[in-house]
């Protein structure tokens, strides 16, 4: 049986989330990309020089985590050894989107603090966490793939300095592309408060409370299994 009847339920959504990107205008032209790890050895990947808007089941591409074609009639992304280091060194992660939206794109090019980087909102606290600034490389080249390595144990968001957003999760393509629905707005928020006065963090207390919240909903700390040990950790501890 093929790949693409095999998994036909995974291949709708991630479709669906190559859509709704294009839609929201996360990525334009041919730009962005994303994966899911169906099976330990099998990445369903997004194909190279295709506007997202337009992709459909036929175009994607199945790959093992050595990046060897499995199934595809085309050639998977350029940005394929991201992906392959992302995968091998976080097994736990499932999925994984790379966009360019727009306002989150503002804070990847700014001289300005990176305010994704302290607790603002609960919901992005605990939901996606700090999201670090990869320094630039070359798009799609083995140097930008290795720019990740310093932060990819403790996180599972990414900006990437003057390009845009990397987000990974423990689970399927539409979690994640909801993650980075949270990160848009949060930056969108942050940017118009910092035309109106300065930002208000949440303080060491509510980010406490919020560990509290984890705790409650058994909500997994981000980046690999046991390297994080609470959110007062990832927020405050210098």
């Amino acid at each position: 049986m093929k790949l693409l009847d095999k998994y036909t339920v995974e291949v709708e959504k991630f479709v669906s989330v190559c859509h709704k990107l294009a839609q929201n205008l996360f990525v334009t032209s041919s730009g962005g990309n994303l994966a899911w790890k169906l099976e330990d050895n099998l990445l369903l990947i997004t194909p190279t020089k295709l506007y997202k808007g337009d992709v459909c089941p036929e175009d994607l591409v199945f790959i093992d985590l050595q990046g060897n074609v499995i199934e595809g009639q085309r050639r998977p992304t350029g940005e394929t050894p991201m992906y392959l280091k992302f995968f091998n060194l976080r097994k736990d992660i499932v999925s994984v989107v790379h966009c360019h939206a727009p306002h989150v794109g503002a804070l990847a090019i700014s001289k300005g603090k990176n305010w994704l980087m302290r607790p603002i909102y609960p919901e992005t606290t605990i939901e996606v966490g700090p999201v670090p600034l990869v320094p630039y490389a070359e798009p799609i080249t083995e140097k930008l793939a290795e720019n990740f390595v310093p932060f990819l144990q403790k996180y599972n968001s990414f900006l990437m300095e003057s390009h845009g957003l990397v987000t990974m999760s423990r689970a399927d393509v539409t979690e994640t592309v909801m993650l980075v629905d949270l990160l848009e707005m949060s930056a969108k928020s942050i940017l118009l408060a910092l035309q109106v006065g300065e930002i208000k963090e949440l303080d060491l207390q509510a980010v406490r409370d919020l560990d509290n919240t984890m705790r409650t909903r058994s909500l997994p700390l981000f980046g690999a299994a046991g390297v994080n040990k609470s959110l007062e950790d990832l927020y405050f501890a210098h």
